[in-house]
């Protein structure tokens, strides 16, 4: 079995466990959650290869270092191991990795199934659950280096990101619905900053918090999940 298979397996056992954003001993094979994403997807790796990665110090303690997506973002540049999200997508054990909208903030990873699957820590409402790459909004695949996978699926594996998406940086954002968004935020007590149909760092913290209230990945964009929660259309 080689280290991407392994990961897999090792995820799918974890399938149900609960999601609480905390810290994982990385060298516990034993742990049984909570999970938080980058904390699952650092202790998989550690589990398989016997190194940290994904960490704010690789070199410190695997008993009480934290994981961190910003740190995935980080190694996954300095080490040069991205590759297309369609082959991860299509690699048992890869990872799919959306970074963080600012310093400080959440962003999302999972691991992928080479079926156009994943296995992620998803969230407090949902716990360690199986999902799926396409429809959502990722920014590269890893392979962490020291790690082998096995040759990637010649299948065809849709991999498109959702039509309808708001998040800051993003093209064609229509002022109206921003502002739609930020209005249903202030509504339930989150501070958007000004109604002023812009959707920049305070808007995107203020959609972060209300999906961290919410159990849901807290990463200050609007999908489709997000604006049904929200009462927003954004068509």
């Amino acid at each position: 079995m080689n280290h991407g298979e392994k990961m897999l397996r090792l995820a799918e056992s974890r399938i149900g466990e609960r999601y609480v954003n905390v810290c994982v001993p990385k060298n516990n094979p034993d742990w049984h959650g909570p999970w938080d994403c980058a904390e699952f997807m650092s202790w998989l790796v550690y589990q398989a290869g016997g190194f940290l990665y994904g960490c704010i110090d690789n070199n410190g303690n695997p008993a009480t270092v934290e994981a961190y997506t910003g740190a995935w973002q980080a190694d996954s540049k300095r080490l040069g191991d991205r590759v297309s999200v369609a082959q991860a997508a299509a690699t048992f054990g890869a990872i799919l990795l959306r970074y963080p909208p600012a310093p400080g903030k959440m962003g999302h990873i999972a691991v992928s199934d080479g079926k156009g699957g994943t296995v992620e820590a998803m969230g407090r409402a949902f716990g360690v659950r199986r999902g799926k790459v396409t429809g959502r909004v990722w920014d590269t695949g890893v392979l962490v280096p020291g790690l082998n996978y096995g040759a990637a699926s010649t299948a065809t594996i849709k991999t498109e990101p959702p039509t309808l998406i708001y998040a800051m940086g993003r093209p064609h954002l229509k002022k109206e619905v921003v502002k739609d968004i930020q209005r249903s935020l202030k509504s339930v007590g989150v501070d958007p900053g000004p109604i002023d149909g812009i959707f920049g760092h305070k808007t995107t913290a203020a959609v972060a918090a209300y999906q961290a209230l919410k159990g849901i990945i807290a990463d200050g964009h609007v999908g489709p999940q997000t604006a049904r929660r929200l009462r927003v259309t954004l068509s």
